[in-house]
């Protein structure tokens, strides 16, 4: 079966601020409803979101709508190679006047962190990341550190091939819960943006459309969406032949098979259902597993495209 693309909005009378939020996102970054719904959705399951693109895309602005949106305490690193883990953690300085040391938090300290090229940096910096995105927290000097509630991070990175990047490890791949890309503009959509006003100057402008708790009570309320047996029983036939796939050089772990249900569930809220259905899965199902399964020979991205569509059309549907 192929992947769903339809996109109902009996949403927006079932939760008016959750359409306030979709409404106001699509006047920011045009012609991309389907990339703004899977964003609000993997916010909605408590994901956080990687998003790879050529620059110039809309990557940053999606991240500054969705931070203002939302009405969150953002913070931005510029991730560059000669970043350091300190940088983004904080660190402990010694002050003379108590005789002790110190800490004074980073930007990671925020609800709401954008990292932005985050390729950019070397693998030593980019673990800075891994414990704050796994337990909400940080350690530094033998001494941990709670990170605010709710807390989100959002990645932007460029494509591999470009100069100057590097490879993000496996392990921190694992804990986005979606990778997503917007890709270039149609040509309706890139009209009006040419016409139109600045889309920096707009997202400056942006006022929140709900409050924090409003959003807490949205994430309840998607992960009480109902899922069947007969999904449960989809949901694990697609694990079990991802580890099973020979075009594949790794299959899906524990954690991706338990954020494919709270995506597809986040989906299926966003979409105004009142159950969890297998074309909610199979429509966040790219943006959860791709970037968790690689070809296991090097082949282009349209191949490896191909082989994950071939993989879901394999497993049967219930």
């Amino acid at each position: 079966m192929a992947v769903i693309s339809s996109l109902p909005l009996s949403s927006a009378q079932a939760h008016p601020k959750l359409h306030s939020l979709l409404a106001q996102l699509n006047q920011i970054i045009l012609g991309k409803d389907r990339q703004i719904r899977l964003a609000v959705s993997c916010m909605l399951a408590h994901g956080h979101l990687l998003i790879e693109d050529v620059p110039g895309v809309g990557k940053t602005t999606l991240a500054h709508a969705l931070a203002k949106s939302l009405g969150l305490h953002f913070q931005r690193i510029q991730f560059t190679s000669d970043l350091l883990p300190a940088d983004v953690l904080g660190v402990s300085i010694y002050e003379r006047d108590t005789g002790k040391f110190k800490f004074h938090p980073g930007p990671i300290f925020s609800q709401f962190l954008l990292a932005d090229e985050v390729n950019r940096a070397t693998p030593k910096t980019q673990s800075a990341l891994l414990e704050a995105m796994e337990e909400q927290q940080v350690t530094v000097d033998a001494e941990t550190h709670p990170l605010p509630q709710p807390f989100f991070v959002i990645a932007t990175q460029n494509p591999s091939n470009q100069i100057g990047t590097f490879p993000l490890p496996e392990s921190q791949l694992d804990r986005f819960l979606m990778r997503i890309e917007i890709g270039y503009p149609d040509r309706a959509a890139e009209r009006a943006l040419l016409a139109g006003a600045d889309r920096r100057a707009m997202t400056a402008q942006l006022q929140p459309v709900m409050s924090v708790a409003d959003f807490a009570s949205l994430q309840k309320q998607a992960a009480a969406m109902h899922v069947a047996p007969a999904l449960l029983d989809y949901v694990q036939a697609l694990i079990d032949s991802s580890r099973r796939a020979p075009q594949f050089a790794g299959g899906m772990s524990p954690r991706a098979g338990l954020g494919l249900i709270a995506a597809a569930r986040a989906w299926a809220f966003v979409s105004g259902r009142e159950a969890v259905l297998p074309e909610d899965v199979q429509a966040v199902l790219p943006a959860v597993a791709a970037h968790r399964m690689k070809p296991a020979q090097n082949v282009s991205r349209t191949a490896a495209q191909d082989l994950h569509a071939e993989w879901v059309k394999s497993v049967a549907v219930p």
